[in-house]
């Protein structure tokens, strides 16, 4: 409590000395109960204004007596009695009844018994964010000192309370037999520890003496000489204390040591390390930055140093792994012009599956790591001006392959309509006229993770900057039928070009890289028209179907591409031929077309819809419901091909059953010229030979279907996210990280809601299924290349126990897909979990349980069974 409060003794001299007006009675209990009938209810302010005199309180005190108020000058006493409260400045006090005594400055403050004889009105003490509720109190308002019995409080994520504490002043209390638990329920907690003697410093710090630990009031061997707490709202700088373990393959460790630093209120830093007593260490570093408005981030780096066996034994080996992580997000306040972004994520191929501590499934089986940073800026001049910077990467975490755009570049200038009117509304071939500008600049480097940050990285580097000038245009014709021309224009700049020479002596072609500025130039045309057919088919008004509606587009469009053959040069092979070829191949943009291209191309997309009674409408009204996404045709026919002037004809759709639960896409590609018996393609049309108008060459089909039982009951379903790579969903299994909250199979809302309805006959459950197939026939192979379900989802088994699995079948490879199955059971402030994967190179097993509240989370149990990363 704090020591302003002995300034309530100045408050009753000045009362008397005013002579305030004060209700007061005798302490008849028949009196005070007759007076409680009347509800009479003092409130007085025990400050007055006077501008000619400095007040002798800092604030305002106001005091409260449902019952009375009774003052004796006498005694130099004043009681407040039935629901009494003190308000004054960042504090209030209120009980059953408070007696100030403003000679001795003592402050008393108790419960009252009701008619059953049960206490009622416990003393409630609140200054700033600390509250006290005691059996009862006493006070010197002079030096802040106090004695409480039956101390409950509340310090940040722990509850507190102690069978006597004293206070010293308004900064330190000591208590003896505390118990503090991160319970909720403080009166019969699940757990708790009892310290034979405490001491807290509000908002600093919480220190005790010897203390065990009881888990339903029974008490464990679990103890420790004395603990520390640090009680602040604020980021404080501290040790991060280590777990201990024993792993078969690398003897004892400490996972998880370090300190974290409070930097600011703006960014923080944590170094963490792991190390193991066969050598193998690692490191890992994490911080966190946000400005309000601006934006926000964080960066992580982690690197490890793995030892597998012993040393001079066979098997010895070491590795190096290490990973980088950015993830930097900009307020969409912060800038209506320019955005800067990055999403990073860099590191060793086979970090994710050889980590020495971290377990994410997700990402142990994603293949590809993926980094980009941007920057994009808009002028607003007429017309709008755009460009972007960029530095991307893309990794294959299989091959090794590391492609890098370090950078690109791209800027272009609006659309600028030369024939338009004033107006802005534009009519015909000429108004419609438009062009723009647009360069693309970029240095692509293709390399491996073994020459990755040398020299050699930089040797197949390709750079060049390419313009573009679209012109087009768009009108009507015959008020059905929209028309798009145009043509585009292309300037190619590149810095490396190639030289082919046939060695005689190898009988092998050279390629020379030639390092220096080359350009070329390319143009076409091309055309297209369209229109939109629809039909709609009515049934009568007594059907569930009311009406069936089919919608197609139509399309055919034509282009045409010259031939470039001035950028192609030619070398002679052995036998004495001249063999084409362009300085410009394997260059960053390609080499120009040889060969005239005189296309024209066929369309057709479709959509069907339906309109149905709604069954949920009490009026008979009707709803539009999807029978088809899509159904799309195409082809294009080659007039200049010397053969195959007939491309393939796809043909993809796609629609959703089941109210929107089930997805289904579906594709195929046929190829009209036949095969011949060696099953090679030949430029014969298959009609021609009696084998059908088309031979079906590949086709897939894939359905994601999802349900929650939530689904039923209109509840809202939550989505988990998978960190550093992998899936949204679980199909390839959930992260393990058990130790992060965020990981649960439970969620806070969950737990409140479960704990209310402890006896119930709902199982709530969640299920998601993915299948896909895929057949090849290209060489009339005839089979079928992928053909997998896969399956995951959540079930409530009882109260409190939730079970989530992932599995899935191969039927192709006639195999068990990665299969993992995870329990949790909610203990109210601990958490228990185990999750296995019981086949496969990832098979390991993890068991976990410790207490949720992070100011305790280092009180865990921690046991798990890794896979060998060698495997991997």
């Amino acid at each position: 409590m704090s020591t302003k409060i002995n300034h309530i003794v100045f408050l009753f001299f000045f009362l008397i000395a005013c002579n305030s007006e004060i209700y007061s009675q005798n302490t008849n209990p028949t009196d005070s109960v007759k007076v409680n009938a009347n509800e009479l209810i003092a409130t007085k302010s025990l400050v007055k204004n006077d501008s000619t005199k400095k007040p002798l309180l800092e604030g305002i005190v106001n005091r409260k007596a449902k019952g009375y108020e009774k003052l004796d000058q006498r005694k130099k006493r004043l009681t407040l009695y039935n629901e009494a409260e003190l308000h004054y400045i960042d504090f209030e006090l209120k009980s059953g009844i408070i007696v100030l005594d403003y000679e001795k400055n003592l402050v008393h403050a108790g419960r009252l018994k009701d008619s059953t004889g049960k206490y009622t009105q416990y003393p409630y003490f609140k200054q700033g964010e600390n509250i006290i509720e005691p059996d009862s109190i006493i006070f010197n308002t002079k030096s802040g000192k106090a004695k409480i019995w039956n101390t409950k409080s509340k310090q940040g994520e722990m509850f507190l309370r102690s069978e006597v504490s004293k206070r010293e002043n308004d900064s330190v209390i000591f208590f003896q037999r505390a118990r503090f638990t991160t319970s909720t329920n403080i009166e019969d907690p699940e757990y708790y520890f009892l310290a034979y003697k405490a001491k807290l410093v509000p908002k600093k710090k919480f220190v005790t003496g010897l203390t065990h630990m009881y888990i339903a009031n029974v008490p464990t061997p679990i103890g420790v000489p004395f603990a520390f707490f640090p009680m602040t709202n604020k980021n404080t700088s501290g040790v991060i204390i280590p777990a201990p373990g024993q792993n078969n393959d690398r003897g004892y460790f400490l996972q998880n040591g370090g300190y974290y630093f409070a930097l600011s209120d703006y960014y923080d830093l944590a170094i963490l390390g792991d190390y193991y007593t066969n050598g193998s260490y690692a490191l890992r570093t994490e911080t966190s930055y946000a400005k309000k408005y601006k934006f926000n981030g964080n960066v992580q780096f982690r690197y490890e140093n793995q030892v597998f066996g012993e040393k001079g034994f066979p098997g010895y080996a070491r590795s190096n792994q290490y990973n980088i992580q950015w993830s930097h997000i900009q307020d969409a306040k912060a800038s209506a012009n320019s955005r800067f972004s990055s999403s990073v994520n860099f590191g060793s191929s086979k970090y994710f599956r050889q980590s020495l501590n971290l377990i994410n499934v997700g990402s142990n089986l994603n293949n590809t790591l993926s980094s980009s940073i941007s920057y994009s800026k808009t002028f607003p001049t007429v017309p709008l001006v755009n460009f972007a910077l960029a530095v991307t990467h893309n990794q294959n975490t299989n091959t090794e392959v590391v492609n890098l755009t370090l950078p690109s570049f791209n800027a272009s200038v609006d659309r600028i309509f030369p024939f338009a009117k004033q107006d802005g509304i534009k009519k015909g071939v000429f108004q419609n006229i438009n062009f723009q500008y647009s360069l693309k600049g970029e240095n692509r480097i293709a390399t491996t993770e073994e020459f990755m940050f040398k020299s050699e990285m930089f040797d197949t580097a390709l750079a060049g900057i390419s313009h573009t000038i679209p012109l087009s245009t768009n009108f009507k014709v015959f008020k059905h039928f929209s028309v798009t021309a145009g043509t585009g224009f292309t300037e190619n700049w590149v810095f490396n070009t190639n030289e082919k020479t046939f060695n005689t002596t190898t009988n092998t072609v050279d390629t020379v890289r030639k390092n220096g500025f080359d350009a070329y130039r390319t143009y076409s045309f091309s055309s297209s028209i369209g229109t939109t057919v629809y039909g709609t088919y009515t049934f009568k008004e007594t059907n569930k179907i009311q009406a069936i509606r089919h919608l197609m587009r139509p399309n055919i469009s034509y282009g045409y591409t010259p031939s470039f053959d001035e950028y192609y040069d030619q070398y002679t092979d052995n036998l004495g031929n001249y063999i084409d070829y362009s300085r410009f191949e394997n260059t960053l943009f390609g080499a120009p077309g040889k060969g005239i291209s005189n296309a024209i191309g066929f369309g057709l997309a479709n959509s069907l819809e339906a309109k149905v009674l709604d069954k949920n409408s009490k009026k008979g009204e009707t709803k539009k419901i999807s029978l088809l996404n899509q159904f799309n045709f195409s082809t294009s026919y080659n007039f200049a091909a010397e053969e195959f002037k007939l491309s393939q004809i796809n043909f993809i759709g796609g629609t959703t059953l089941l109210d929107n639960k089930l997805g289904v896409n579906f594709g195929a590609q046929f190829d009209p010229y036949d095969l011949d018996e060696n099953n090679k393609r030949i430029d014969e049309f298959s009609i021609s030979n009696g084998n059908g108008l088309a031979r079906m060459t590949s086709s897939n089909i894939t359905l994601n279907y999802s349900v929650a039982s939530n689904d039923f009951s209109g509840e809202k379903k939550s989505k988990q996210t998978v960190q550093n790579g992998g899936r949204d969903d679980d199909l390839f299994g959930a992260a393990t990280d058990l130790g992060n909250q965020d990981e649960s199979l439970f969620t806070k809302d969950v737990t409140q809601k479960t704990q209310k309805t402890l006896y119930n006959f709902s199982f709530p459950w969640d299920l998601r299924l993915a299948y896909s197939l895929t057949y090849s026939n290209s060489a009339n192979e005839r089979e079928i290349s992928t053909n997998s379900l896969m399956v995951s989802g959540n079930i409530d088994l009882a109260v409190r126990w939730k079970m989530g699995f992932s599995s899935g079948y191969d039927f192709a490879k006639k195999g068990i897909t990665f299969t993992q199955l995870r329990f949790e059971r909610d203990l109210e402030s601990w958490r228990m979990s185990f999750s296995i994967v019981p086949i496969g190179v990832y098979s390991y097993w993890n068991f976990f349980i410790g207490i949720k509240s992070s100011i305790l989370s280092d009180i865990k149990w921690d046991k798990r069974n890794l896979p060998d990363p060698r495997l991997r």
